[in-house]
């Protein structure tokens, strides 16, 4: 049965009192992350990397018949894709091991269709095994994409092929460290419809050998994808997925944008796009990446949304990030810090009329901490909550943000936010979910105080983090 609550919050510099003293743990809802999913989550930006024989042929889906011997990257250096995600703030990478047409960029024992028949470094370099260890170096964690359509290899379309997809999964999973995700699609060959790929067995298989991995589809596991290759998440966006009834390659687009407040399983989604019109390189393609201030549009559309931001940076013949891709990139990353460095609402003490009990953990001065450990819990018993806190002086802001200690599950879906505009209240912004985080973007305006209304939820409200910012000027100017 759904808790219906209105929650008002103010910003004001005084202490707080205790209302209702609940007994024992704040309770979890049903539907919970991993500690895994939880890492990730915080990652918020993640890398992907299509590098391969289309790299040299100017395509973007290869035919699974082109010679080996074409791909020869003149200076590869994956410490510089590394290096460069670092700067950007990406918490990993995720590389196209194999793409549709089946060419390895490691040296698979199964198959001679891969760098050990090509003319980089005579035949004997390993892409996957020089990304692992950069990463590792820089601390950064590694993913791998590993297409179940296999354009190449004479067995795809027959039940023997399950089998040679698993030998290479055992390889990439055994030999190249911690593997923290592995992303695969349902993609297939127009001509081979009745292929059937068992899914099933291989993600037993992943978890057999990279315990910690999380696993994307359409239908997770563990992560999903959020329904188009644009970057955007939905504004209303639930961590939850009935999974079972979702046959990947044939999922509801528009199911896998919002989830499901229903949903049975934790399955975060993934916002994937290109920083160029293509995922794999084009020098045609040089003066159409897209600007730092386009990628912070997305981020908000992706992790404010709660949602993770995977962006594709495709090596070009060099084997190299394009300078323009790399420029914009580090000035996204600058632009981010610039907007969220000065928390305008950082510390200020906090009022409210109930909390769950009288224990620390639980008190409204936590949502204002800017730790994500610590939440503020409301009381049990109430019809009217009501958190107040005021900034003490006007301050000038056009961003807002909001998170859940999504340890207990995600519990908010309607929210409005009101500032105060002389002796009046102003709505300046309203939503439904709220999740890891959500950013909100309004115009700029000066107040002392604010109250949000929560008008929805699923359990006994608790937030987080709040947090109040001015939008560096470099942001593109978009009210949501």
């Amino acid at each position: 049965m759904t808790i219906k609550y209105i929650l008002i919050i103010c910003v004001v510099l005084t202490g707080f009192r205790v209302h209702s003293q609940s007994s024992g743990d704040f309770p979890k809802n049903n539907v919970v992350p991993s500690a895994e999913q939880i890492a990730y989550q915080k990652m918020e930006v993640i890398g992907f990397v299509h590098f391969g024989v289309n790299t040299f042929t100017d395509r973007e889906w290869g035919t699974g018949t082109e010679d080996p011997k074409i791909f020869n990257p003149s200076s590869l250096d994956v410490n510089q894709w590394v290096s460069s995600a670092k700067k950007a703030g990406m918490g990993m990478l995720i590389i196209t091991a194999k793409h549709h047409d089946g060419f390895c960029l490691w040296p698979s024992e199964y198959t001679d269709h891969s760098v050990a028949s090509s003319p980089w470094e005579d035949g004997k370099g390993d892409i996957v095994k020089d990304l692992s260890e950069a990463c590792a170096m820089e601390g950064i964690k590694m993913g791998i994409y590993l297409s179940p359509w296999d354009m190449h290899e004479p067995l795809y379309g027959t039940d023997s092929y399950n089998q040679y997809y698993l030998n290479q999964l055992r390889e990439l999973m055994n030999n190249y460290g911690t593997i923290s995700e592995v992303w695969m699609d349902g993609a297939k060959g127009k001509n081979v419809k009745d292929m059937e790929y068992d899914f099933e067995k291989y993600r037993s298989t992943i978890y057999e050998l990279q315990p910690g991995a999380l696993i994307f589809s359409d239908a997770g596991p563990d992560i999903r994808w959020i329904g188009n290759e644009h970057g955007i998440a939905g504004k209303t966006n639930w961590s939850m997925l009935v999974k079972d009834d979702i046959q990947i390659g044939k999922a509801d687009t528009d199911y896998l944008n919002t989830g499901d407040p229903d949903g049975t399983s934790w399955v975060v989604g993934e916002c994937d796009v290109s920083i160029r019109p293509g995922w794999f390189y084009h020098a045609a393609q040089d003066s159409k990446v897209k600007s730092a201030a386009k990628l912070t549009d997305l981020y908000y559309k992706s992790v404010g949304r709660n949602g993770t931001f995977l962006l594709n940076i495709p090596p070009d013949k060099r084997g190299l990030w394009h300078e323009n891709d790399v420029q914009e990139l580090i000035e996204f990353k600058s632009i981010l810090d610039e907007t969220f460095s000065n928390n305008l609402a950082l510390n200020k003490k906090v009022i409210v009329s109930g909390t769950w009990n009288a224990e620390e953990k639980y008190q409204a001065a936590n949502i204002t901490d800017e730790d994500m450990s610590s939440f503020w819990a409301a009381s049990e018993d109430e019809e009217i909550l009501v958190i107040t806190i005021e900034l003490g002086r006007k301050e000038e802001f056009d961003r807002i943000m909001l998170q859940e200690p999504i340890g207990y599950g995600q519990r908010i879906s309607a929210f409005s936010i009101e500032v105060k505009s002389g002796k009046k209240w102003k709505q300046v912004a309203e939503g439904t979910t709220i999740g890891y985080k959500r950013l909100l973007r309004i115009n700029k305006i000066k107040s002392d105080e604010l109250r949000i209304h929560l008008t929805s939820y699923n359990n006994t409200p608790a937030i987080s983090n709040f947090g109040l910012y001015l939008a560096s000027e470099r942001e593109t100017v978009i009210k949501e």
